[in-house]
């Protein structure tokens, strides 16, 4: 019998993994706190999502994975501490903002793993950004690669073209493949590799790319260019103050001369010492008025109070550019890119992930926030992401962060209205500038992109529900996707005696349980002593015998993972989790 899932909280989020568990033919209940107008299905208990009768009418006591998919953290911990006391071996699958509470909560509690939304989609959002339609993500070699569909049509560069070619590129990983001819609709990916097969019309592919790092060095123009374009910052922000210190070496220096001419004994140095000092306050070198005629004396009076209102205007402006907000707003604009950079809108969790991946990959960012008190100014300033404050949806604010010459804007704030009024305004100004909108609700996204004719429109709960599907079906997971109706995963399984697997060529173990192999890890061993590790790939991965030790990264279809499940091979996946 196959282990009983529960989906905890049927929002969009949850709503979608429940019906993409449904697909891969998994046990699967859900429990919502109100009826759902579009599923009448027998397998939704409604009801209080943390009552422990609830629970217990899901089937809580014999269940093997809980998934909890609500937004509110605070309800999701309750229901994790109401279910472990009913059943304490449950697997709890969470969904957690709060990064550090989640890998908390991972290292505490045995079988709980915690996912992020905006961590799981933000990798999405900067593929997009850099231009591949990124429909989900996979993790190789410590790098985060992009999972895109490659539909075959006529026009396609890689018509008529041998699976075993694209077998051989190391930059891209074949993930799945999906062929057109429904004679041929269950034939696997390493079969046709290994009988030649050619792509043909209607083929679907799905690709894995690995990132590329873009070289963080500029050119003498691009330091050039900045440099001019700081000190244009630095007058724009420190004119007033410029201004009025202009005012006051004026002062003196009238005053200053002033006095030299009126005694020719006097040296230049001292007039100017006495002035200074006049104006300043600071005193010295008095009997320069005290011995000069009355007209003299009315000049030095009316110095001194010239001199204070300027030097007290000159120290308050001083002070409110140092330690007001005029400092901070030049420093900010100065680490602006002016050009071929990344303008994401939003700081929220989606955004600083978005803006962190793309700096990771040695591209300029900056940020746009308009919330002055948002709580990831401090980790954003910290980690040296530029932020403009202000309105992105105003043409100013867009005009601050170099819109024309930007490489695309990422709209990625928590409402839906704002993202599309940013997105709207921002193609206005620039045109052929790629417009990339998050949208919640996916019913309408496409719509959206449809209507306005925006280059992209994601909805979040749409890209992080096969991760929290594929999470529920157990072992570590790697990267996920769809294809068709089909939820394929990627995981790793360490190769035991008792493994299935062991002694078998990856192929033949490939052919037989539906998956595809995408590398090995395996040991280098001199006279038995383990001397280090190798990976291995391309057509050396087919021919190669698993051993006891060696660790199997592959994706392999949601529905066939009850052949793992069966041949009790589960635990040997999870080793690599821990």
């Amino acid at each position: 019998m196959k282990p009983l899932i529960i989906v905890c909280g049927l929002n969009r989020v949850g709503y979608k993994i429940l019906r993409l568990l449904r697909q891969q033919e998994a046990l699967v209940v859900g429990i919502s706190d109100r009826p759902i107008a579009d599923d009448q299905g027998s397998n939704i208990i409604i009801g209080e999502l943390h009552a422990a009768s609830t629970l217990i009418e899901a089937g809580i006591q014999s269940a093997h994975t809980l998934v909890l998919s609500n937004s509110d953290e605070a309800q999701n911990l309750t229901i994790l501490m109401q279910a472990r006391v009913l059943n304490p071996q449950i697997r709890v699958v969470n969904r957690l903002f709060n990064s550090n509470l989640g890998d908390r909560l991972d290292r505490t509690l045995v079988d709980h793993v915690s996912m992020s939304v905006s961590a799981l989609s933000a990798p999405v959002f900067a593929f997009t950004a850099l231009g591949h339609e990124a429909i989900g993500q996979l993790r190789l070699f410590n790098q985060t690669w992009s999972i895109h569909e490659e539909y075959i049509d006529e026009n396609h560069a890689w018509l008529g073209t041998k699976l075993s070619r694209l077998w051989e590129d190391r930059t891209r990983m074949l993930v799945y493949y999906l062929p057109a001819d429904c004679e041929n609709r269950h034939t696997d990916l390493v079969s046709a590799v290994t009988m030649g097969k050619e792509l043909n019309v209607g083929d679907r592919l799905l690709i894995g790319t690995q990132p590329t790092m873009r070289s963080g060095q500029k050119s003498i123009k691009q330091r050039l260019a900045k440099l001019f374009s700081n000190f244009r910052h630095f007058q724009q922000h420190s004119r007033a103050v410029l201004l009025v210190a202009f005012a006051l070496v004026l002062t003196i220096l009238g005053a200053t001369l002033t006095y030299t001419s009126f005694r020719y004994n006097i040296s230049l140095i001292d007039s100017l010492y006495f002035s200074v000092g006049m104006i300043t306050g600071a005193g010295g070198n008095s009997q320069i008025a005290e011995q000069a005629p009355d007209g003299i004396k009315v000049f030095t009076v009316i110095m001194m109070l010239v001199g204070t209102a300027v030097i007290g205007i000159w120290y308050a402006l001083l002070n409110d550019f140092v330690l007001g907000t005029r400092f901070k707003q030049f420093i900010n604009a100065s680490r602006v890119p002016q050009q071929n950079h990344y303008i994401i809108c939003g700081l929220g969790g989606v955004g600083t992930q978005t803006a962190l991946l793309l700096m990771g990959y040695g591209h300029d960012v900056v940020v746009i926030e308009r919330d002055p008190s948002s709580r990831f100014l401090n980790m954003a300033n910290s980690l040296g992401i530029p932020v403009v404050q202000g309105d992105a949806s105003i043409p100013a604010t867009l005009k601050a962060a170099y819109l024309e010459k930007a490489e695309a804007i990422i709209a990625v704030t928590s409402n839906d209205t704002a993202n599309l009024e940013i997105a709207l305004n921002a193609k206005g100004m620039a045109p052929k500038v790629p417009a990339i909108v998050r949208y919640e609700d996916p019913k309408f996204a496409a719509m959206v992109r449809q209507v306005f004719d925006f280059e992209f429109v994601l909805s979040p709960s749409e890209i992080v529900a096969p991760s929290f599907a594929a999470a529920a079906l157990g072992g570590k997971i790697l990267g996920n996707g769809i294809l068709g109706d089909t939820l394929w995963i990627a995981l790793a399984t360490l190769i035991t005696p008792h493994h299935p697997f062991c002694g078998k060529l990856v192929k033949d173990a490939a052919m037989i349980a539906d998956f595809v192999p995408l590398y090995i890890e395996t040991n280098i061993e001199t006279k038995n002593i383990k001397t280090g590790s190798q990976t291995i790939h391309g057509w050396d991965l087919l021919e190669f015998c698993l051993s006891n030790h060696d660790v199997l990264y592959l994706t392999i279809p949601a529905n066939k993972l009850e052949y793992l499940w069966k041949s009790k091979v589960s635990k040997s996946s999870q080793a690599i989790a821990n």
